[in-house]
């Protein structure tokens, strides 16, 4: 009686794991994310942008013919972070100093401290950054999670960090 028991349980068990594993709501969110970069990449019709490992899209508007940070670098830049439908979300265009940051020191999303190594000091590109990249699954203000975001970025200065 007891073998029984134990069997209808484990076949219980594996069917709640089944389900549980097939419902993944995150999956549908990437799905959906994935399907959104496609048709803003589609909509733009420009084969310019590079797919880096991490997944994220950079695309090299002008070539800065400076420094290229690496890290514990000072980076000094110009920005307008965007929504894929075009709708700015933030900008430091009408600020009379750039912001910065410490490549390498997490003070940033991720994308925005790879997308910048990419670059050198004087250079503009796109970084086109898969959630994953910016503020993920749960978001941050006005970004809701799964978001991807496109950031237009111009390097506007690169101080050398200390060796370590």
């Amino acid at each position: 009686m007891k073998k029984k028991n134990m069997t209808k349980l484990l076949g219980l068990l594996v069917l709640v794991l089944i389900i549980l594993t097939s419902c993944d709501p995150a999956k549908k969110w990437e799905k959906e994310e994935r399907q959104m970069i496609q048709d803003y990449l589609n909509s733009v019709g420009d084969t310019n942008y590079v797919l880096k490992p991490s997944g994220l899209y950079y695309y090299e508007v002008l070539a800065g013919t400076g420094r290229m940070p690496v890290t514990n670098d000072t980076v000094y830049f110009r920005y307008t972070g965007l929504f894929l439908d075009g709708f700015i979300f933030d900008s430091n265009l009408d600020k009379s100093l750039p912001d910065y940051f410490v490549v390498g020191s997490g003070n940033v999303i991720a994308g925005m401290d790879e997308g910048v190594r990419y670059m050198k000091d004087g250079g503009k590109a796109n970084l086109l950054l898969p959630s994953k990249l910016a503020y993920g699954s749960f978001g941050n203000g006005p970004i809701s999670g799964y978001t991807p975001l496109l950031f237009r970025i111009q390097l506007v200065g690169v101080k050398a960090g200390e060796k370590k």
